[in-house]
């Protein structure tokens, strides 16, 4: 009865989501789908609801933010239970786990050292103290502990400022520009002359390099195409639109007619902006 009355009271706060998640899992009157999961099946929703959160933050869509929280959060509650489950650590361990790691993270607020610093110095401090634990985890590579399981974009740009680090980086961005030209060269000779994977690979390390182009510009590449597809998506419906009001749809066009409109939209955006 006490349990019923946690789920079912709002005021409750964590405890109730922690309590409705055991009760998902419980193997006796639990719900089927949720007793099946395991962490491998659990963590590609993961992805998605950080996606999802990130995806609301740039439309600045803060009633929907809310949900998109809870979402994730839900993911964290649903891996802790696992995890509970198998004996590997509780969701409060997480807890304490996060705070001492934050606690750790920031002497210049929570122990005896000052606030008087630069952001590149409290940036570097963090850098010192992350290596650190990395130490302590064993994780001795330079390139160590940069999660595998993070989309590929994002995971070249963590790369490449790691390594740049220790010192392996282009001076400055002329260099990467010279290498983007060099690579792209790459691509069309192998476009023309060598096999699929030859191709896939010189496609991949022009990307790599784009997003090294990225790390120097202070532009973080994954942020920076979310808001290409964002735009394409507003003006490909712009494009929709202006066709609709012919009587048309795309597959009712051609290239040469939807160009024509999607430079109109263009148009129609910037005097938007400048209005």
């Amino acid at each position: 009865m006490q349990e019923n009355h946690l789920i079912h009271d709002e005021t409750a706060g964590i405890e109730r989501l922690l309590e409705i998640m055991r009760r998902l899992r419980d193997p006796e009157g639990g719900c089927p789908w949720d007793i099946e999961q395991d962490f491998a099946s659990i963590a590609p929703y993961t992805i998605e609801e950080a996606y999802e959160v990130a995806d609301a933050i740039e439309r600045e869509a803060w009633d929907e933010l809310k949900g998109e929280l809870g979402d994730l959060l839900f993911q964290s509650v649903f891996h802790a239970q696992m995890a509970a489950e198998a004996g590997h650590f509780t969701f409060q361990d997480v807890v304490t786990t996060m705070s001492n790691k934050m606690v750790s993270r920031h002497p210049h607020v929570f122990g005896d050292e000052s606030r008087e610093k630069s952001a590149e110095q409290q940036t570097a401090d963090w850098e010192a103290i992350k290596a650190a634990e990395r130490a302590g985890k064993a994780q001795q590579g330079t390139l160590d502990g940069v999660a595998v399981g993070l989309p590929a974009l994002l995971r070249a740009y963590k790369l490449q400022k790691r390594a740049a680090r220790v010192g392996f980086d282009w001076p400055t961005t002329n260099e990467v520009i010279d290498k983007i030209a060099e690579e792209a060269a790459e691509l069309v000779e192998a476009r023309d002359s060598l096999s699929q994977d030859e191709v896939e690979e010189e496609f991949g390390d022009l990307m790599f390099v784009m997003a090294n182009l990225g790390r120097h510009l202070g532009v973080e590449p994954e942020a920076a195409l979310r808001r290409a597809n964002a735009k394409f998506i507003r003006r490909f419906e712009g494009v929709e639109a202006k066709l609709a009001d012919r009587g048309k749809r795309p597959e009712d066009s051609d290239l040469a007619e939807m160009d024509a409109l999607w430079d109109e939209v263009k148009a129609d955006s910037r005097a938007e902006s400048n209005s």
